[in-house]
Order: C-alpha cells, then sequence, then structure tokens
C-alpha cells in the first residue's frame, strides 16, 4: 500500500506522484517511429504570448521571447511560439480589447500585424519575416485568430477575395461584399464590437475563409488557434471550413480551437476529427479554483477516450490552456508582465503534474525573459514531459481512501470556498444538441407561449421551470427571426434570456444564462424542436437544466483525486491530488492498479519498486503484484512538507549532552528477533532479496591478497612489534 499525508495550505504538498516499474509489462511499449510521421503525435507543446503580455506584444518582445525559448525550452520540446490576439489592434490611446475602428485591414476585409508594433510587416508583407527568423531558430510560428470577419472590415463593406481565381469574388454574375456575408446578429458574444460570424452557407462566405487561411500559410504560419468558435461559442459551420482549408495545404498547420466553457465529451466528439487541439473550460489563470476546475472534465474526456483521438491529418487533443506560471500580467489588460503568479509553488506542482497525466498541450504562458530557476525546472521536470508524450491509458485512479490528519489545525486557503450549507438549485446551461437529455422541453400553453424542462428527480419532485415567448417582439417585420422564441423568465419581465454572459469567461467561471435587455440579437434567440430540445440561434446549442450549487458551496471537485498512466518503459505513473482545505492521508493499494489498466492480467507476477517524483523518495521491495484486491504488496507512509522545514526540526529537537545522557536508556535500539530478520518485518530500508545478500562473516582474502603488502596502519603495528 501505499500512504501518503498531503495537506492542501501553506507550503506542504499537494499533489505526489509516483511512478512504479513494473518489470513485465512492457505490452505498454509505445512505439516512436511508427507515429513519427502523423501530425500531432504528441501533445503539442510552446509558448504562447497572453499570459505575459495580453495582447499588448510588439515584435522585438516576440523575438526576444522566441530566442530565450530557442536556447533553454526547444531541447525540451517547446517548439511553437505562439502571437496570442489582437496583433492587428493599434496601441493608440482608446485601444483596449473590445475597441472599435483601431485595426489594420486589408482591402479584402483581412487583419494585417500593426506595422508600429510589427515593423516587419510593412509594405503587406505580414508575419512572413517574423517567421522566417522563427523558423531559422528551429522554432514553429503560430498566430491567434478570432472567427468569423472584423466588424471594421463589416462596416467598410470590403470585397470578398476569390483566393483560387484571384481578384474579388463573382457569383450570379455580380461582386461580393462584407455586409453580404457578415452575420450581425451572431457577434463574438465576449467581443461584440470585434467580429461576427460569416454565413457559411454563401460561396462568398466560404471563399473569405479560405482567403484569410491561405493568406496565413503564405505568411509561414504553422499553428492556428481559432477563437470564438467553440464552447458557448460553438460553430461547427466555420470550424468544418477551415479544417477543410488547412487539409489542403502542402504542408500541415496545427489546428486549435476556444474557448472551452460549458464543452461536453459529445461535443468535443464532433471536433476532434476536425482540428489538433480543442479547449475544453474558460481561460485559466493563476487562482486555485481554476485550477480545481479542470479535474471533472479532464475525467470525462478520458472516460469518453478523446485523448489522442483521431483528429486533423493525425491527433487530437484535450486542451486545458497555457500554464500560467512565472511573470504575468492581467486579464485584458494593456500592459505586458508586471507581476508574478499567484500560485504557491505546491499549486503549480499540482496544476503541471494534471496538465502532464491527462496529456494536454503544455503551452507555457510566462514571460520567458524572465524564467526563474523553480519555473524552468518545473515546466522542464523529465518525468512530467515523458509521462504527457509518451504515457498511455491516462484515466482517473478511483481505487483510493482518504482521511483527514486530525489533531492538527489549519488555515483555510483564501481560494477555497468553504461552508456547510450546501443547498442545490438548477442553472440554466447549454450543451450539445445530441445530448440525449437536451430534448425534454415542451410547449405547456401556445397561447402564452409557456414552454417547461420536464426532466427533474422522481425522487425529488421540483417545481416545473418555464419560460415565455416575448410575442411582441416576433410580430415585427424581422424576417430573419420569424418563428423563434425570445424567452422571458415571466410574462411580464422586460429582460429576455440570452445563451451566455457578455464576458470571457475564465475555468472557475460557471456558464449559465443570463438576462438583459430584449432586443434582435441572434444570442436571445431559440428555437424548439419537435424532439423536444431548445437550440439556440447563436451558438447552435442546447437548453438544459443543471443542478449545481449555490454560492458559498464547496466546489464540486473537492476532495482528493487520483490519476494513474502507463509509460513506454513498462512503468506505471500514479498521481494524488489533495483539493481539500486540510491536510489529508490518501492511501492507495498498488494490487489495485490491476483494476484499473487495461491487459490487467499481464501485471500478475510482475516485480516492481516505486518512486515518488516531488520528494525524491524510494519505495523498495520485492513483492509482487497480484490482480487480487485484497493483497497489499508495497507499504510506505510519507511525511508531507518541505526538506528545509524538516532540517529545521531536526535541528530544534537536537538535544544537548546532559540531555542525552539522561535519555541514554530510552534511545537503545530495540532488539530484532530472528524470525523479524529472516522474513524481513523488521528490516527498514532492506528488500527480503537484499537481506539474503548480507555477509554471514569476514571475506575469505585469495591468496594473491595475502601476499600484497598491508595498509599503512598494518605496516606500523607491524614495526612496532
Amino acid at each position: 500500500m501505499i500512504r501518503h499525508a498531503l495537506a492542501r495550505t501553506g507550503t506542504t504538498l499537494r499533489s505526489l506522484l509516483f511512478f512504479f516499474l513494473l518489470l513485465d509489462l512492457s505490452i505498454y511499449s509505445i512505439s516512436i517511429n511508427a507515429r513519427s510521421n502523423e501530425h500531432a503525435s504528441f501533445p503539442p507543446r510552446g509558448w504562447n504570448s497572453y499570459d505575459s503580455f495580453c495582447w499588448t506584444i510588439s515584435e522585438a518582445e516576440f523575438l526576444q521571447s522566441a530566442e530565450t525559448i530557442s536556447k533553454r525550452l526547444l531541447p525540451h520540446g517547446y517548439q511553437y511560439v505562439v502571437v496570442d490576439y489582437l496583433w492587428y489592434r493599434k496601441k493608440v490611446q482608446g485601444a483596449y480589447v473590445d475597441s472599435l475602428g483601431l485595426d489594420v485591414i486589408d482591402e479584402w476585409g483581412r487583419m494585417h500585424p500593426d506595422p508600429a508594433r510589427w515593423p516587419s510587416s510593412k509594405g503587406g508583407k505580414g508575419f512572413t519575416q517574423v517567421a522566417e527568423k522563427v523558423h531559422g531558430m528551429g522554432l514553429k510560428f503560430g498566430i491567434h485568430v478570432m472567427g468569423g470577419i472584423s466588424t471594421q472590415a463589416y462596416n467598410a463593406n470590403t470585397l470578398v477575395m476569390d483566393s483560387v481565381k484571384g481578384g474579388a469574388y463573382e457569383e450570379a454574375g455580380r461582386q461580393w461584399r462584407a455586409k453580404e456575408i457578415g452575420m450581425k446578429e451572431k457577434a463574438c458574444v465576449w467581443m461584440p464590437h470585434g467580429f461576427m460570424s460569416v454565413n457559411t452557407k454563401l460561396g462568398a462566405g466560404k471563399a473569405f475563409l479560405r482567403s484569410l487561411y491561405r493568406k496565413y500559410a503564405e505568411w509561414g504560419v504553422d499553428f492556428i488557434k481559432h477563437d470564438c468558435v467553440f464552447g458557448d461559442d460553438f460553430n461547427l459551420d466555420e470550424i468544418t471550413i477551415v479544417s477543410e482549408v488547412l487539409k489542403e495545404l502542402d504542408r500541415p498547420v496545427l489546428y486549435s480551437i476556444s474557448p472551452g466553457t460549458s464543452v461536453t465529451p459529445t461535443m468535443a466528439k464532433e471536433v476532434s476529427q476536425l482540428v489538433n487541439m480543442y479547449r475544453i473550460t474558460g481561460d485559466d489563470w493563476d487562482t486555485w479554483r481554476d485550477v480545481v476546475a479542470h479535474f471533472d472534465i479532464s475525467r470525462d474526456l478520458s472516460a469518453s477516450s478523446m485523448i489522442g483521438a483521431q483528429g486533423l491529418q493525425g491527433k487530437s487533443w484535450p486542451d486545458l490552456d497555457m500554464l500560467p506560471l512565472g511573470w504575468l500580467t492581467d486579464p485584458g489588460s494593456n500592459f505586458g508582465p508586471h507581476r508574478a503568479c499567484n500560485l504557491t509553488m505546491e499549486e503549480q506542482k499540482t496544476q503541471m503534474t494534471l496538465w502532464s497525466i491527462a496529456k494536454s498541450p503544455l503551452m507555457f504562458g510566462g514571460d520567458v525573459r524572465k524564467l526563474d530557476d523553480a519555473t524552468y525546472n518545473l515546466i522542464t521536470n523529465p518525468t512530467l514531459l515523458e509521462i504527457n508524450s509518451y504515457s498511455s491509458n491516462n484515466m482517473e485512479f478511483p481505487y483510493i481512501t482518504t482521511a483527514r490528519v486530525s489533531g492538527e489545525k489549519h488555515n483555510i486557503h483564501p481560494h477555497v470556498l468553504t461552508g456547510n450549507n450546501v443547498s442545490t438549485t438548477h442553472a440554466f446551461v447549454l450543451t450539445s444538441c445530441k445530448e440525449p437529455k437536451a430534448n425534454t422541453w415542451s410547449v405547456v400553453d401556445e397561447k402564452s407561449g409557456k414552454i417547461c424542462w420536464n426532466q427533474y428527480s422522481s425522487e425529488k419532485p421540483e417545481k416545473p421551470f418555464c419560460l415565455y415567448n416575448r410575442k411582441a417582439l416576433l410580430a415585427s417585420s424581422e424576417e430573419l427571426y420569424q418563428g423563434k422564441l425570445h424567452l422571458q423568465t415571466n410574462d411580464k419581465a422586460e429582460s429576455c434570456l440570452g445563451a451566455s454572459s457578455r464576458k470571457k469567461l475564465t475555468s472557475k467561471d460557471y456558464s449559465r444564462g443570463a438576462l438583459s435587455p430584449c432586443k434582435l440579437d441572434a444570442n436571445q434567440m431559440w428555437e424548439l424542436h419537435s424532439n423536444g430540445t431548445l437550440e439556440n440561434s447563436y451558438s447552435g446549442l442546447c437548453a438544459v437544466l443543471n443542478p449545481v450549487k449555490a454560492a458559498g458551496a464547496s466546489s464540486s471537485s473537492s476532495g482528493v483525486r487520483s490519476w494513474i498512466a502507463t509509460g513506454r518503459r513498462g512503468e506505471v505513473y500514479v498521481a494524488f491530488f489533495n483539493l481539500n482545505p486540510v491536510k489529508t492521508t490518501v492511501s492507495a493499494k498498488i494490487s489495485d492498479i490491476a483494476k484499473a489498466l487495461q491487459n490487467k492480467t499481464h501485471l500478475e507476477g510482475a516485480s516492481c519498486k516505486s518512486h515518488e517524483i516531488w520528494s525524491d523518495l524510494s519505495v523498495s521491495q520485492s513483492n509482487f503484484l497480484s490482480p487480487r484486491s485484497d493483497v497489499e504488496t508495497v507499504g510506505a507512509e510519507l511525511e508531507s512538507g518541505r526538506a528545509d522545514e524538516e532540517q529545521a526540526a531536526d535541528v530544534e529537537s537536537f538535544p544537548s549532552l546532559k540531555e542525552a545522557a539522561s535519555n541514554a536508556k530510552s534511545k537503545k535500539k530495540k532488539m530484532m528477533t530472528l524470525s523479524e530478520f529472516t522474513s524481513g518485518r523488521g528490516s527498514v530500508g532492506l528488500t527480503q532479496q537484499e537481506i539474503l545478500h548480507l555477509p554471514t562473516g569476514p571475506r575469505q582474502r585469495s591468496e594473491d591478497e595475502m601476499l600484497q603488502p598491508g595498509t599503512e596502519e598494518e605496516k606500523m603495528l607491524k614495526g612496532s612489534d
């Protein structure tokens, strides 16, 4: 049994990572050469500018960062360097994330780098020279792009380019413009002044997207991060078209989509074959609640076999977002890096361990120019990177037991919600329309336009949740919304229900419907289908009611978690995570590994030894794994805390000579019985096999050794005789 006391507060441990070397597990080895020609064969690894620069990064700052990455992180597999959003926005007074009219666009309505920040882009060169310099460093170059077309291009009514024939796109005997393909009613929810969807059912809409991504490829872009097309902003049509365009290119371009708010395994299955990375949470920042929010969705995606599933020209990977470690900025800031990460080092270890064993892409977000040794050692930990790239059978490990450590006082971590008055309510949220629970809406009263959610627990009957259609607005001349529902919480309300809030959510935020003044907006429009699904016109997702804990309740992800994975050399990795606000003892039987792993019959008879990564402690015992759950094979109880704390404690407890003399009797070691010695039960740190090889008497010297001169001490003794 492996048993460890984990603490969630102060400087003591939050997570542990054991690896067990199982000598008979060659069946799990991975053939690297067999996958070398596959695109995104392993979770992509690199750096993204957002967490440290937000949108303000310049060409000089980016190239400085790339040079540092080439020297320090590329040897560890960090090969992508990505410019995050708004590289086309002028950094002038009044500019911010959702400002309008300050972007640089070309005659075809396509974004172009701001020449003041990116001087090499002058003359229509775009990112060509930056990409060449990045490639010269041995790295790959990536950019962030928004979904659809910019509001600025729409207002300017720019021509749509035909990248196949050249010149303006023509169809039905005329040229097409931005206002004919832009869907103003489907503006990006969290950047409504910035971008809107394009009508992909039109040939001109497809032509616009094709011209965009072909231009990026001409610049030398290797990585596309496509935003405002997934999660609550789901736009499967645009994702599909972009994927097809990238597949047509003469070289592979890695395709990533975001954000990940409200993502479910069903949604992941709809996009995984079209992309290489897809976000599964909101933005991750340096708060403990953001870290904790990733455990449930990671478990669900693993259970659905989505880790390393078939993707665009290779594999696809659920993305837990960038690692906000080191030197950072703030969300939505107009400033570059100016503060340190708020997570403690133990919390950072927890995050890095989960990201690695869940096989998330590892995109570092801190300022690499100020990369401190502690952060560097964490993100380049060889065991974690080995797990991230080469492990398999990655899943949550359920066979653990926990117990709170009594008799100790603990400080509640400021990021953790606590309280005993946990109550349950229902939240109006979005999910894939293919989810079985989505088809439970029905019309209760056609006259008043009343529709109700019918799925409630039979054990606890509750009052139905109902919405009312605001008919007055639908009677207008807007043909676009004819037949759609404009829903209110009661028949006299002045606010209407939208699919999502008007802000960019972080991982810890729970996405739910939001009330706002009624207006003609796809975010507020709904359609009730005959199969009982209530579909939102903006995202194409369907509404459901999910039980959630009320404010002040503990997170549903609290408690203790554990993950398991197998390595390519026959090793097994087990990670423990304590999400509790108090010190907790975590126990797991090595024999239970056989329950969790596939092909578990191959574990029988395999000998093992284990090593804990963070504490650098080993447990070595030549016992055998058994598929029986009641067999305990290795026992170890490890102390939590840091080495410097343990050393300080040893110094404080060192006795004086007087105390040592008076306590000499109590310090006497306990005698070991013969049965204890032969069985190994009384040994510390020695295995049964090691005991059998202990010397039983003086070593017999050979004749040559007997003829050799003795040591200096022996010569002196002989001389004194």
